[in-house]
């Protein structure tokens, strides 16, 4: 699934590309609102899932870009460092699906993608490791197209970990994302669940457990 990442700083434009790629998602980069503009207006975007979009660009700012965008329909997610309201207001009034201030966490934006991505229709079906298939729409999982049965909670902790794929969770992370805040157990029933995944799935060398913190999930 491809991803445009519209953002004139490097350091920042790789950052979010190498994250996407470990996401699972295609990330395109594009450096200035012009070349944005042009990309669109060709029709060489037309695939693209979905746009993250810096406000301040050279050429042509992300405000003025998002009508080009809304032509073709391609959801926008704003990446900026304008923290004020009215630019809030203003971004999402010119038909954003999110803003969101920069600096942020990896793992914020790619759960607000996956909303996005799901409330426009356009979000991934399937997640797919190694031989190991997540059916999103049937809250299954088959491993060489052989159902795998999953305790609920086993389901949301694979889907988690493998959502945030290379992002390192701690327990208590794990906890309140699967769990949910209000949960009153003990950190041991994260450890106790990624047993019974690592045994089902034979991902013993796919969820790596993180030193005196948690988990991650690789491949």
């Amino acid at each position: 699934m491809r991803i445009l990442v519209v953002e004139d700083d490097p350091s920042i434009s790789e950052l979010i590309c190498m994250n996407l790629e470990a996401a699972g998602y295609t990330p395109t980069a594009v450096f200035d609102g012009i070349e944005a503009q042009c990309l669109l207006r060709s029709g060489k975007a037309d695939d693209a899932a979905l746009a993250l979009v810096d406000v301040m660009l050279p050429g042509r700012d992300g405000f003025a870009l998002i009508s080009d965008f809304l032509k073709v329909q391609i959801p926008v997610i704003f990446l900026t460092a304008k923290a004020d309201v009215a630019s809030k207001v203003h971004g999402l009034k010119a038909g954003a699906e999110d803003y969101i201030v920069k600096p942020f966490e990896v793992l914020e934006l790619l759960v607000r993608i996956e909303k996005v991505l799901k409330r426009t229709g356009r979000g991934r079906t399937q997640i797919c490791i190694r031989d190991v298939k997540i059916h999103l729409r049937e809250h299954k999982v088959t491993k060489g197209g052989i159902p795998v049965a999953l305790k609920p909670m086993e389901y949301e902790l694979l889907v988690t970990l493998a959502r945030g794929r290379n992002i390192a969770f701690s327990r208590e992370e794990l906890l309140n994302r699967v769990w949910g805040l209000d949960y009153m157990g003990e950190t041991r029933t994260v450890d106790v669940h990624v047993g019974q995944l690592r045994r089902k799935l034979d991902f013993y060398d796919i969820i790596r457990t993180v030193p005196k913190m948690g988990y991650r999930l690789e491949d």
